[in-house]
């Protein structure tokens, strides 16, 4: 530099992003990873994470692959794709999402997403103004927290309740909300839970956020990934109580994570979310953003066109976040209805049977290990919440410090509850092959008798 004077840069790399990421499962299980013993020539049993597809018995479809090869060799997908992504793929997906509704979705009702959490970063992009709040469940899914703590959206959290099959704590969500408040997430079947709620249940999580004045966000990107005795039932079920927001992808049912294609789903059979936006206001007696009687109709109610610009309504906001955004490849999309018309349920009654024949193993083995607690057998999805009972063991004080011995000296992958929002817990993914699974937990029950405490 001129005159030996150092020049000061003007610019550095944003912390508060640092800090999203370290609450992230991808982060904790790269740690995890990192810690694996060189020594050990087992192999590695992946039990932290969702993606079954690298073992062969959940291998998708060739329907689906057939589809992907299809749209490419046809060349009519190699150009850019419409914000909301291509209509036949947005009219395949309202078709089969409708299956499950008391009313038919249209096409304009779906938007295209890169898999499941772009779609959450919309919504949370969406929602985040100065002040607001939204109420995420514990345990939940992190990428919630790391898209809230990015955005300067201020989280809240309400407790899943394990005695209760984990269901929502709906004395708790009246307790969090207030005028800021925005939304509440749901997920259902349950990551990391491996719960199932029942039609009543998420009726009455329709009608607490009707009355706080606030949209469902219900993440089902496990949707119909249910095995035990409660059937799947959609929120969008109740989209006559209350404005809901449905995300998914084809990732988890078509076990093609890395396909990166999903949807997010507005069932808002009042228009609602073509009206306005979190600001507090009433339509058809709702508060969106505002739980206190004393939030009267807007103006812009009172008088149409004033107060009530077009940013402030949701689907616009979504139209004009999508607009900045990437999108799923054009010809993932062109792929999407020969994929969702064509698969046989055959394809989807052997991953359900899977599914439950590892929660058996998964259920039975866990009683076998005295230091893990599991309340409640999984429904759904492909994980299960288990409790450590650290008393028992000598040399262990916290889940991360077990999950950080158990790769070391198992070569065993699990997720400690803290990464969900619940410390000294476990989440187990049962979702790979069988008998990797029983080696699995065969290994985390030799852990345990090598850490156990003497009688």
């Amino acid at each position: 530099m001129e005159n030996g004077l150092k020049k000061r840069w003007g610019f550095q790399g944003n912390q508060e992003l640092k800090k999203a990421a370290a609450i992230t499962i991808r982060g904790v299980l790269n740690t995890l990873l990192s810690n694996l013993s060189e020594e050990d020539q087992r192999p590695v049993i992946p039990l932290g994470h969702g993606d079954p597809s690298p073992f062969p018995c959940f291998r998708t479809t060739p329907v689906a692959e057939d589809a992907i090869v299809d749209a490419v060799r046809s060349a009519n997908f190699n150009s850019y794709a419409p914000t909301v992504g291509l209509l036949p793929a947005r009219r395949a997906i309202a078709e089969y999402l409708s299956g499950d509704l008391p009313y038919l979705l249209s096409p304009d009702d779906i938007y295209l997403t890169i898999g499941c959490t772009q779609a959450i970063e919309i919504m949370i992009q969406v929602l985040a103004r100065p002040g607001a709040n939204i109420l995420l469940p514990r345990p939940g899914f992190p990428f919630y927290e790391a898209q809230t703590a990015a955005k300067n959206l201020e989280a809240r959290h309400f407790d899943l309740l394990p005695d209760q099959g984990w269901e929502v704590d709906l004395e708790a969500v009246k307790a969090l909300a207030d005028e800021n408040t925005v939304a509440i997430v749901i997920i259902n079947p349950g990551n990391p839970s491996g719960s199932v709620f029942t039609y009543e249940h998420l009726k009455k999580v329709a009608e607490t956020a009707r009355e706080l004045g606030i949209m469902v966000i219900a993440d089902e990107v496990y949707g119909r990934l249910a095995f035990g005795s409660k059937p799947f039932v959609p929120m969008g079920v109740f989209g006559s109580i209350v404005p809901i927001i449905t995300v998914g992808s084809i990732s988890k049912r078509w076990v093609v994570p890395g396909w990166r294609l999903g949807w997010l789903v507005t069932n808002d059979l009042n228009g609602i979310l073509h009206k306005t936006g979190s600001i507090g206001f009433k339509v058809n007696s709702i508060y969106i953003g505002g739980n206190k009687p004393s939030q009267l109709v807007s103006d812009s109610i009172l008088h149409p066109g004033v107060g009530l610009s077009l940013s402030d309504r949701v689907v616009e906001s979504i139209i004009s976040c999508l607009d900045i955004s990437t999108d799923p490849a054009t010809f993932i999309q062109g792929a999407v209805p020969e994929i969702l018309e064509k698969t046989k349920d055959d394809f989807f009654s052997n991953t359900i049977s899977i599914l439950r024949e590892c929660t058996d193993i998964i259920y039975d083995r866990i009683k076998d290990i005295p230091c893990i607690i599991c309340p409640h057998k999984p429904e759904g999805s492909m994980f299960v919440m288990v409790k450590l009972n650290l008393s028992l063991l000598k040399d262990i004080n916290d889940d991360v410090e077990f999950c950080m011995k158990l790769s070391k000296e198992e070569s065993v992958i699990v997720l400690p509850g803290v990464a969900v929002g619940m410390k000294d817990w476990l989440r187990v993914t049962f979702a790979i092959d069988p008998s990797s699974l029983e080696d699995g937990l065969g290994r985390i029950k030799a852990f345990y008798h090598r850490h156990a405490k003497k009688e």
